[in-house]
């Protein structure tokens, strides 16, 4: 969104980084623009889970029930996403996510995304690099916490 929340804008953040204002400016045609109040789920768990959201600002956190308790998987905010692996492999949400503070979104689901990239494909690659970036990224300190865990 831009800075007064009348346009919006996705801003050069996170895997946006890559993608010119014009690149950026055409993919925000493809998806939609969202707030989230605090206490809002963005996303539940369990729940059929397609589109991959970036956070334009505000802080939400990724929980999940495990063994009749809820625990904080982490905490994203400006700059990252959540929900690429559902993007690129649609099932059910592992985590629910709700903001913690008023936060801006943007959102494309996956056949959104289909259209971006038969469309697009240049910057589209550069997008597609950044939610590989961040899943392998993701899945490094996963695989780091069992790691200590387990005392390796």
């Amino acid at each position: 969104m831009s800075a007064d929340f009348s346009t919006p804008q996705i801003p050069a953040l996170g895997i946006m980084e890559p993608l010119g204002d014009e690149d950026r400016d055409i993919l925000s045609g493809y998806g939609e623009f969202k707030p989230v109040q605090p206490g809002s789920h963005l996303i539940e768990e369990g729940s059929v889970q397609t589109g991959l959201y970036f956070i334009i600002s505000g802080k939400l956190h990724a929980t999940a029930m495990r063994g009749g308790h809820k625990v904080l998987l982490g905490s994203v905010g400006t700059g990252e996403t959540v929900g690429e692996i559902n993007l690129l492999d649609p099932s059910a949400a592992s985590a629910t996510v709700t903001a913690v503070e008023f936060s801006q979104v943007w959102r494309i689901d996956s056949k959104s995304l289909e259209a971006y990239i038969n469309q697009y494909p240049r910057p589209a690659a550069w997008l597609l690099i950044g939610v590989g970036k961040t899943i392998a990224r993701r899945l490094r300190s996963v695989n780091e916490k069992i790691a200590s865990f387990y005392g390796g």
